[in-house]
């Protein structure tokens, strides 16, 4: 009984450990992500290498078309989301009706982005990664397998 009780102890604290050890690399993630914000111009250049390195990966092997096409098409999303307003202007009025500013807070209100350009640029590059996921599990559960 005392070695079961041992065990059970010691997969808790491989547990504890794991559990800390990716709390402390999110928390890292996370905080290079905030001192990235303000570095506009750097972050876009990074996604455009990246990019990049896919599309020639794409053009030597000669494959990967119909995933690529899916990215495509998820980016295009994600731009649609980046250049549209939050709110519609022109669904709000056909559904209050026109009217004119009645105070001064209703006077002018700014271009509000639906998806803003931090959100998109963080997507982007997580397409890459996750267009690979589902064959990446194929792989892996057929090697096992076979």
């Amino acid at each position: 009984m005392e070695a079961t009780g041992a065990t059970v102890t010691e997969a808790e604290g491989q547990s504890s450990a794991l559990s800390r050890w990716t709390f402390a690399l999110t928390q890292r993630y996370r905080h290079l992500l905030d001192k990235s914000v303000p570095h506009v111009v750097y972050r876009w250049i990074a996604f455009l290498g990246l990019a990049f390195i896919y599309f020639v990966r794409v053009y030597l092997i000669q494959g990967f078309y119909i995933v690529t096409y899916a990215i495509g098409i998820y980016m295009l999303n994600l731009l649609i989301g980046f250049l549209s307003p939050q709110v519609d202007p022109q669904m709000q009025d056909f559904m209050d009706g026109p009217s004119l500013p009645s105070r001064g807070s209703d006077e002018f209100r700014p271009f509000v982005r639906r998806l803003p350009e931090f959100k998109f640029w963080y997507a982007l590059p997580l397409t890459f990664r996750s267009a690979f996921w589902p064959f990446l599990r194929l792989l892996l559960v057929g090697s096992c397998n076979g």
